[in-house]
This record gives structure tokens, sequence and C-alpha cells, in this order.
């Protein structure tokens, strides 16, 4: 009898599925930078076209500016995005000639 009591007290409370603990969270996914090293057989005027026939969007003007950081910092960020891009932007200008550093996420 007490049993019993028990029972319908436990039956009677109403049942709650436990909250779902792992909630969906969207993460982006990483950029990727192109990055061009200096280097001691490229020229300046190699590096400009390679940058401006590879990088989408890329003006004469801030190819100029990457090219002189690259010789004067040792390497510039190209460009920055998706991997597939990276992959392929960076195969491009490796192939060209350009002394590439290893594609990196960030």
């Amino acid at each position: 009898m007490i049993v019993s009591a028990a029972l319908s007290v436990i039956s009677a409370a109403p049942i709650q599925a436990p909250e779902k603990a792992s909630q969906v969270t969207r993460k982006p996914y990483p950029n990727y930078k192109v990055i061009v090293l200096d280097d001691d057989f490229n020229t300046f005027q190699h590096v400009h076209d390679c940058l401006v026939k590879y990088i989408p969007g890329m003006s004469s003007d801030r190819a100029w500016e990457l090219t002189n950081q690259v010789h004067y910092e040792g390497q510039a960020i190209v460009w920055i995005g998706p991997q597939e891009q990276a992959e392929l932007y960076h195969q491009q200008l490796s192939r060209a000639g350009l002394t590439m550093a290893p594609l990196e996420a960030g």
C-alpha cells in the first residue's frame, strides 16, 4: 500500500525531457592567409605582375605596396579568405616562381 501510494505520486509528477546540452553552435570556416616571402631572385616587377594577375581585384597600386612590404619586411599577406580559394592563389603564385609561406589558418 505504501509502495502504490509512492508510485502514484511519482507518476503524477510531470515528466520533463532533459534540455539539449548540445545546441548547434555555428562556427564560421577559418580564413586562410596567402603569404609571399622575400627572396633573392624574383624582381619587384615580377612579384607585382603576379599579384595583379592571380589575386582577384588586386590593383596595381596595392600590388606595389605589397611588393615593397615583401622586400622590406620579408613577407606580406596578399590575400585572406576561404581555404579553397587560398589554395588556388597560393598554388598559382608558387607556380609563377614566387616564394610562398605555407598556408596559414587564422
